[in-house]
């Protein structure tokens, strides 16, 4: 049950972790949360309650722009690492909250914290829960009997007092109280959908999502600290309209996210155009399904173009990370809407305002270390990493050169003006993308009588990329079926001579059949008898045989060496993603947390590859159970892993595994 007692609504709740209004796993998940928002100690005596005072001053005054932090009392730690199973805080719990809410009120301006006292690992602990203070900054007694009072604030995972540069930092914030924190005068309390938040409730696995004899709607905003009383009446912060609205654009005219197609790189004419509303979150999924939506359809096969490699034009996490950054990070008391403009060689992203102050040009081309500024908002990030939309861990420049440089594609460029008033991340497709959306244009002007501009658009294309076979063989066709077989063979011998050439026989087989039409067997013939022979498979068969065989490891690495070669292969993809999900599983079982969920993301990222590249039908089937198997070790959001089971079940409904599994793992979430 919940109970409330004292000043400032503390809570608390004795009978499970089920009740709170956070994810408790997630937060004392060390690679999940940073070190600068939790703080551990075994026990509660007078040396302890001052170390905690001094922290809650440090977590309200919040210099590092997190929304403050969390203490866990019964917990030890080891470098600022949780040690679990808890040792549990034993005492009566009742006392140590009273103690606790006495210190606040010396600490100035009084400061206000929630409490929750819970079962966790079958021992008691005490969770207390600091936001960020509104009336920053906060100052706090150094000592049990001083009568002076201390600035403090967290630097990693440490509580020091704030001098020199570190003081002037935090005073300067004074005034600064972040955008999405603040109470929003032109809302009231109606304006917040308890439907929305219930549902985010759930996503995060909190218990709190339940509906019957659990929290009021007005209890539930206090406790994700959504509102703020304000003259007398209760009202929303911006970030409850941001997230929990259907139209927070009513609010904010730039809470919305424009995508524009283009057919050509000067951004001309335009072929298609979509807004999309509704909450912060519910935004940056739609976008990125559609986003993949329009890959997927360029990257199968068509009837009409001949023998093309299918692959991702923009990997997912890169793609992923620079949208979810490009929400998280811009002001939302900007009027213009965050926009993704797609041509056939690039994709850009643009929000506004700039970066922040102290994010410098040299951050974002790997000349220094990312800065450690303080967030723009920090409060949606906090909601964005709750849903495992964001990382809040400064990872997101280095994760996106990381995905676009494994999935073969150029260097994504991040630009800024000299104002800062704009912020660009260009994403190069993958060049063999570059090539398949050239063939496609080109066989569509071919096919409706613009024979020129096909030849023309597959000129550009191939002096581009001369070794890619696929634009060679299908320009040498359409030059021979015109007449100009001079050209054709042209082509033809700067794709035979170049060095970098793809394994594609497809110029040497169009120019040949070329040259047969024109009567020049024997020519006809050298090329033909001059066709490399590609072979290759051995080491994959070798894999796979080490696979079926048991041998995971021996597998793993003979698919790590080939995975560039079979980088746009569903199929060796999903065996590479399988014989991760294998490792992974004997590493949980020696209790290697880290090992585990590593391999698991890497598993969920090649399975993503995987259903995009996958012909529909089987193998995508199969693709999205293991999906949804991986998700779930993950502990995704319950969404995204329902998703996955839905999508092999539609694929294959004849497949009582898939069906059986999603039941499965309903009833483990019962």
């Amino acid at each position: 049950m919940v109970s409330r007692g004292g000043r400032g609504g503390v809570r608390y709740s004795k009978d499970s972790v089920e009740l709170l209004p956070f994810n408790l796993d997630v937060l004392l998940n060390p690679a999940k949360t940073e070190d600068v928002r939790v703080e551990f100690k075994a026990g509660w005596d007078d040396h302890i309650k001052q170390a905690v005072t001094r922290t809650i001053c440090a977590f309200a005054n919040d210099l590092p722009n997190l929304n403050g932090g969390y203490i866990f009392l019964g917990i030890e730690d080891s470098q600022g690492r949780p040690l679990l199973p808890p040792r549990g805080l034993e005492g009566n719990l009742e006392a140590v909250q009273k103690e606790i809410r006495g210190q606040c009120q010396r600490i100035e301006p009084a400061c206000h914290v929630a409490m929750f006292c819970v079962v966790y690992q079958d021992k008691p602990i005490l969770v207390v829960r600091v936001p960020a203070g509104d009336s920053r900054p906060y100052k706090a007694p150094p000592t049990m009997e001083s009568k002076d009072r201390v600035y403090y604030v967290r630097r990693g995972a440490e509580t020091e007092e704030a001098r020199g540069d570190l003081l002037n930092q935090l005073l300067e914030l004074t005034n600064r109280r972040p955008f999405d924190a603040r109470v929003n005068s032109d809302a009231t309390v109606n304006d917040i959908s308890p439907t929305l938040v219930r549902r985010f409730l759930s996503d995060v696995r909190s218990g709190l999502a339940e509906n019957g004899s659990g929290p009021s709607d007005i209890d539930l905003y206090q406790r994700l600290d959504l509102v703020a009383r304000m003259n007398g009446h209760i009202a929303p912060r911006n970030v409850a309209l941001l997230f929990f609205n259907e139209h927070p654009e009513r609010f904010f005219r730039g809470a919305k996210i424009e995508v524009a197609q283009f057919g050509d790189d000067a951004g001309g004419d335009t072929i298609e155009e979509r807004t999309f509303l509704g909450p912060l979150s519910t935004q940056a999924k739609e976008v990125l399904n559609y986003l993949n939506s329009l890959s997927g359809q360029v990257l199968r096969k068509q009837a009409h173009v001949p023998e093309v490699e299918k692959v991702v034009a923009y990997p997912h996490p890169a793609l992923e990370e620079a949208l979810v950054n490009a929400v998280y990070h811009r002001s939302y008391q900007e009027e213009e809407p965050t926009k993704v403009y797609l041509y056939p060689g690039r994709m850009e992203i643009i929000s506004y305002p700039g970066p922040v102050a102290g994010i410098s040009r040299e951050h974002f081309s790997g000349q220094r270390p990312v800065a450690p500024a303080p967030a723009r908002n920090s409060r949606i990030g906090e909601f964005l990493k709750d849903l495992q939309l964001a990382e809040k861990r400064s990872s997101g420049i280095p994760k996106i050169k990381r995905s676009m440089k494994e999935n073969g594609s150029g260097e994504p460029v991040f630009e800024f003006d000299d104002a800062r008033t704009w912020f660009r991340v260009t994403l190069p497709a993958h060049p063999k993308y570059q090539a398949l959306h050239a063939i496609r244009e080109a066989a569509h002007l071919w096919a409706t009588g613009e024979k020129q501009r096909a030849i023309e658009r597959l000129r550009v294309a191939n002096t581009d990329q001369p070794f890619t076979g696929a634009v060679a063989g299908l320009l040498i066709q359409y030059l021979a079926e015109t007449g100009e077989i001079v050209d054709a063979g042209e082509v033809f011998r700067r794709f035979r001579d170049d060095p970098r050439r793809d394994a594609n026989t497809t110029p040497f087989e169009r120019y040949a059949s070329a040259l047969r039409s024109e009567g020049r067997n024997a020519e006809a013939m050298d090329v033909l008898l001059d066709t490399p022979v590609y072979v290759g498979g051995e080491s994959l068969d070798q894999a796979l045989l080490l696979k079926r065989g048991g041998d995971y490891e021996g597998a793993h690495r003979v698919l790590a060496k080939l995975a560039e070669r079979h980088a746009n292969d569903a199929k060796f993809l999903q065996e590479y993603a399988q014989t991760k999900m294998k490792i992974a599983g004997g590493a949980r079982r020696k209790g290697d947390v880290a090992t585990n969920r590593k391999l698991l993301s890497e598993a969920e990222s090649l399975l993503q590859r995987a259903v995009l590249l996958a012909d529909a039908g089987a193998r995508r089937a199969w693709c999205w159970f293991d999906l949804a198997q991986v998700r779930s070790w993950l502990r995704k959001p319950d969404a995204q892993i329902e998703e996955a089971y839905k999508a092999a079940i539609e694929l294959l409904p004849g497949e009582t595994r898939f069906a059986e599994g999603l039941e499965e793992w309903r009833r483990s979430r019962s």
